[in-house]
């Protein structure tokens, strides 16, 4: 099937509000990070308070992720989506009228936490309106709207340095209040969700091929939200460049594993998502490694474009797998999924943020990351033939 049928594949409206909730969620869930060179200089913050205020909504993400996706399977998409919107305009509201102190501000994004959730109710609503053989493609367009990260590393530090950085939270909730609005229409009519079922998130990590699944988005995924958040203050840290240069370096980047992400779930649909990873993996800890020898600013903006636009790729690929191989459970399993993303978005900035306390550079995190990009690749050996073949069952079959 080419892209162009996509219209009669499915239902087209159900896939343009799930992108459009994945990226309003997704531009306020990484708002901090862009906002991260006005919030440090404003609360005078330590390299590794920057990368824990930066990770802080990310790994709030992965916990409600967990709660959201099980809820997505008994619920649906519509009226779990219509929540998350909500707590995450009181996230901004509260950002905007408090956030005065460091302690504030990481109480701010944990509720910010909730716009990440976001990843297990676009997905699914996203797969379950297509063919299966355009879910790949389908859920790639809606894991696309993580292009958010574009919109706040463009345009929050250039309002912030005229409104301040609070006053771009508030404004940050009339986007919000438009998708919510669309949302609820665009979904009216949504195909009818499979029975509810009863899950448990131990239903889900019994599965080995659930966990597989984890581990690899936990470096896809962890590393492009975690690098994309965390790029601002880096360059700023790393190279003396100006917010303004970072933002646009930023953008850029964040762009490349955006436009990325429908590719690699286009690719996965032709050649299988195990046939793709391999490539992920081995591009991104090479260009990470590149990046860690610290060559000159213009030259590591290149290095980090190909290793987040690899890793999108890699989102895209992981997610054409999880439907093929959990049909009845796409729901639950994206929340695991997602949450361990979330939970390496967390890992990477803090990392970094603390190697640079430590040793005076971020040269220990970037290897690091280039290591767990190695470890993810070995670890994709066992699981690509059973891939190809296995289709879970029920989780709540298999576990009764």
């Amino acid at each position: 099937m080419r892209v162009s049928d996509l219209r009669r594949a499915g239902h087209a409206p159900s896939l343009a509000a799930a992108f459009m909730h994945f990226e309003a969620s997704f531009m306020c869930w990484v708002l901090i990070g862009a906002l991260g060179i006005a919030i440090s200089e404003d609360l005078g913050l330590a390299a590794w308070a920057k990368g824990l205020a930066v990770g802080i909504p990310l790994i709030a993400g992965s916990a409600f992720r967990l709660i959201v996706g099980p809820a997505v399977d008994k619920r649906g998409p519509r009226p779990i989506g219509a929540v998350t919107l909500v707590l995450t305009s009181l996230a901004l509201l509260w950002g905007w009228l408090g956030a005065r102190s460091f302690g504030e501000l990481l109480a701010v994004g944990v509720l910010l936490g909730v716009a990440g959730s976001s990843f297990a109710v676009a997905l699914p609503l996203a797969g379950r309106a297509y063919h299966p053989k355009m879910r790949g493609l389908a859920m790639g367009i809606a894991g696309a709207g993580n292009s958010g990260t574009v919109v706040s590393a463009l345009l929050a530090p250039r309002i912030a340095a005229h409104i301040g950085w609070h006053a771009v939270l508030g404004l940050a909730i009339i986007p919000i209040s438009l998708v919510f609005v669309a949302f609820i229409l665009l979904t009216r009519n949504s195909p009818a969700a499979p029975a509810p079922e009863a899950q448990r998130l131990r239903d889900v990590w019994t599965h080995a091929e659930a966990r597989s699944l984890a581990v690899l988005y936990l470096v896809t995924f962890g590393g492009f939200v975690g690098m994309v958040s965390f790029l601002p203050v880096f360059l700023k840290d790393a190279y003396g460049v100006s917010a303004g240069w970072a933002a646009i370096a930023t953008a850029i980047c964040a762009g490349a594993g955006s436009f990325l992400r429908p590719v690699g779930g286009l690719v996965a649909d032709r050649v299988g998502g195990e046939q793709v990873l391999p490539f992920v993996f081995a591009v991104a800890a090479a260009a990470m490694l590149g990046v860690a020898s610290q060559p000159a600013a213009v030259p590591t903006v290149a290095l980090l474009a190909v290793t987040v636009g690899s890793l999108g790729i890699g989102n895209g690929a992981v997610f054409q797998v999880v439907p093929r191989l959990f049909p009845n459970n796409v729901g639950a399993v994206t929340g695991l999924v997602g949450a361990a993303g979330g939970l390496g978005g967390f890992l990477l900035p803090f990392a970094l943020g603390a190697t640079k306390s430590w040793t005076g550079t971020f040269t220990g995190g970037l290897v690091a990351f280039a290591v767990a990009c190695a470890c993810a690749l070995t670890a994709l050996v066992p699981a690509r033939r059973r891939w190809r073949t296995v289709v879970v069952p029920s989780l709540v079959a298999d576990a009764a």
